[in-house]
């Protein structure tokens, strides 16, 4: 069973933000998975999905200043900043952080460790809203 969907998330603030369950909420296909994989890609340069911790949000804070510090805006090496500061930084981000992510699906539900959850990083200060591509493949229950 082969099933592709595109999400749009509605635009958020510059951060990590914890999308688990609102992917898992605009799946309702991916309930007859018994076993598979789902692909999410993110369909943006400037923004980047990641897996991580999914209870405690300092979490979420220490990575946006990790990366603030790691990726400085205002590099005077940086030649693309037609759409300001942010611009090169958040492509930067991206290359680093990634475009998509591969989960595990089991008995109809995303088959992540207690502690994880899937992460929408915004990299850009007024950015959007993002479009997500998901593709499932699997065994039907």
């Amino acid at each position: 069973m082969w099933i592709q969907t595109e999400i749009s998330m509605p635009p958020k603030a510059r951060g990590f933000h914890l999308i688990t369950d609102e992917i898992e909420r605009q799946l309702p296909d991916m309930s007859a998975i018994a076993v598979g994989w789902a692909q999410i890609f993110i369909k943006h340069t400037s923004a980047s999905l990641t897996l991580n911790e999914n209870a405690d949000p300092t979490v979420r804070g220490d990575l946006e200043r990790h990366f603030n510090q790691y990726v400085p805006e205002r590099a005077p090496y940086y030649q693309h900043d037609y759409e300001g500061d942010d611009d090169m930084p958040a492509h930067i981000k991206n290359c680093i952080l990634g475009s998509s992510l591969m989960l595990p699906i089991s008995k109809g539900r995303f088959n992540l460790g207690v502690w994880q959850g899937v992460y929408l990083c915004e990299h850009r200060n007024r950015a959007g809203g993002r479009q997500l591509v998901v593709t499932l493949n699997g065994e039907a229950m």
